[in-house]
């Protein structure tokens, strides 16, 4: 009997969505995802009489900021997430978080993956650079701070 082995789903990286925790999605696709990562923070210990080395001791985990980008989503109507940034950073700094889903599709557009973004709020909203001398799509960076991440297999 051959052992069961796993190999590496063979899907795109260009296949994701983005959704509000109860599913909903908002608004577009985004050219980009970055930031799903976590990482120890460590602490060093040096054992008494003991010169060879030094304990590395992991301490709590990390999580970089969640940075979504896309084309410049036209003014016409806001989207949803755009409200949400647009209230965060106007003059009452009302901050209120989401838990956002970010999902890898397989070809038939169906999540095989999901990362559950726990306690996102918007922390920095920045627009490409007007240029008239570029004929180049305007970009949005939406960069989020977030607590955690959940991974799950669908």
């Amino acid at each position: 009997m051959t052992p069961s082995v796993n190999y590496p789903y063979q899907t795109v990286g260009f296949l994701f969505r983005v959704s509000v925790d109860n599913g909903e999605e908002i608004d577009a696709r985004f050219q980009s995802v970055s930031g799903l990562e976590v990482q120890f923070e460590t602490e060093t210990f040096k054992e008494g009489g003991e010169n060879r080395f030094e304990h590395v001791l992991p301490v709590r985990k990390k999580y970089p900021d969640l940075v979504l980008k896309r084309g410049l989503v036209s003014p016409g109507g806001l989207s949803k997430l755009t409200e949400w940034f647009n209230t965060t950073f106007d003059d009452t700094l009302h901050i209120v978080p989401w838990n956002l889903d970010i999902e890898l599709l397989n070809e038939e557009q169906k999540p095989i993956m999901k990362w559950r973004i726990i306690h996102a709020w918007p922390k920095n909203w920045k627009i490409g650079e007007l240029n008239a001398e570029k004929s180049e799509v305007l970009i949005e960076t939406l960069e989020l701070s977030y607590n955690r991440f959940v991974f799950e297999k669908t």
